[in-house]
């Protein structure tokens, strides 16, 4: 699943780059035409996604989520085959707007994942195969601009829909799934409505919270993505704006690689809603000091610092939902929480963009600041009233003698 995971993280992001200027071979267009149509390519597929996904997730709770990771690999492998062959922004849309429909590979993965895993070691497990699409994330866009530059943008898409197909021959003959037969209780063998697991989200606070969580998060993650090359391009100028800027957001993935595994790993040992809380608060405090770099390099460390504490999230988060809802609903608990994520990355670019056209570059950092320490925040109060509260009451009892 990891290395799955590694093809489909880093095909997605070998054709992000350059998708606009891939709009721009359609025709001779305007500048403003190209970026408005890039947005939009770029956001329907996070817009489909986040209609399907918890669909998905159910489907996945009652088949068997490797056949819906076989499915999702195939339906997002010929789409990228296809905008191989577009020769239009329409068909591009379309064709983007069907890839949203399957794109939920990696989170369906984390699902299948977390269901196969003892719960005591879920963070640890899961923040080790968050690395296998973090590593692809990292070196797609450098072998997706090799590739361009080689052979050319439509070919590129063809190339990459190989590794795509081959995630789900990876999935398909690699993989086994099955239940443990320790954690399948009557209560986790129940079949549930929609109603009943939105009853579920909702009755359990802190849960509520930890996916709400899910899309501010993505909120702040994306809000500087659209901006951050021209944020560099201010403050060390035109020269090799490319190369830095994508320093600037592979200094952040490598964060990311360097601490999922270990975030995970102290989640499972001290409680995932603490190492939650913490890292909430570390991103909102490295946000911060963006605002007012004045080179390169110092925005590149923040980066890094960023990827560190936004690594953890992911992989706690998700182990969280694995000690909380019962087995047979997971798949459809973790879809609401994709979709929520998706939610996240459509905000997200749009308010950064609207923030920086405002108020100029540092409001994102302030805003996006704010937003974190504000989650941590919120995350502090409802796992105080309703957790740990809670416990210590229990504990607090005295024991009645007879």
């Amino acid at each position: 699943m990891w290395v799955a995971n590694f093809f489909v993280g880093g095909s997605l992001t070998m054709v992000l780059p350059f998708i606009s200027l891939y709009i721009e071979e359609f025709g001779n267009f305007s500048d403003a035409y190209v970026q408005n149509w890039s947005g939009w390519i770029f956001g329907i597929t996070f817009g489909t996604a986040f209609l399907f996904s918890p669909i998905w997730g159910r489907i996945g709770d009652k088949y068997g989520r490797k056949n819906i990771l076989t499915l999702s690999a195939l339906g997002m492998g010929l789409s990228v085959l296809l905008m191989g062959f577009a020769d239009s922004v329409w068909e591009l849309f379309f064709l983007r707007l069907f890839m949203g429909i399957f794109t939920g590979f990696i989170p369906m993965s984390q699902a299948l994942i977390s269901t196969q895993t003892p719960k005591e070691v879920a963070g640890r497990v899961l923040g080790t195969l968050q690395t296998g699409s973090v590593t692809g994330n990292l070196m797609g866009p450098l072998l997706g601009g090799v590739l361009a530059d080689t052979f050319g943008y439509s070919a590129t898409f063809k190339w990459v829909s190989i590794t795509i197909f081959l995630s789900g021959l990876l999935v398909m003959f690699g993989i086994r799934e099955v239940l443990h037969q320790n954690e399948a209780s009557t209560a986790d063998q129940t079949t549930y409505t929609s109603k009943d697991v939105l009853l579920h989200i909702i009755g359990h606070p802190v849960l509520l919270a930890v996916m709400l969580i899910s899309a501010l998060v993505q909120v702040a993650h994306f809000s500087i993505q659209p901006i951050l090359s021209l944020y560099v391009a201010e403050i060390h100028g035109p020269t090799s704006i490319a190369f830095f800027s994508g320093m600037a957001f592979s200094a952040a993935g490598l964060g990311n690689l360097l601490m999922a595994r270990r975030w995970g790993r102290l989640g499972d040992r001290i409680g995932y809603i603490k190492i939650l809380i913490f890292l909430l608060f570390m991103a909102g405090i490295v946000y911060f000091p963006g605002a007012f770099v004045t080179n390169i390099w110092q925005l590149v460390i923040l980066r890094f610092l960023l990827g560190i504490s936004i690594g953890g999230i992911i992989p706690v988060r998700i182990a969280y939902i694995r000690q909380e809802a019962p087995l047979s609903m997971q798949g459809e608990v973790l879809g609401y929480n994709t979709s929520l994520r998706f939610l996240g990355n459509i905000i997200g670019p749009a308010l950064g963009g609207a923030l920086a056209g405002f108020f100029g570059f540092s409001a994102v950092f302030f805003v996006t600041s704010t937003l974190l320490i504000a989650s941590g925040a919120m995350m502090l109060g409802t796992w105080y009233k309703h957790e740990y509260t809670g416990k210590r009451r229990k504990h607090s009892r005295p024991v009645s003698s007879h």
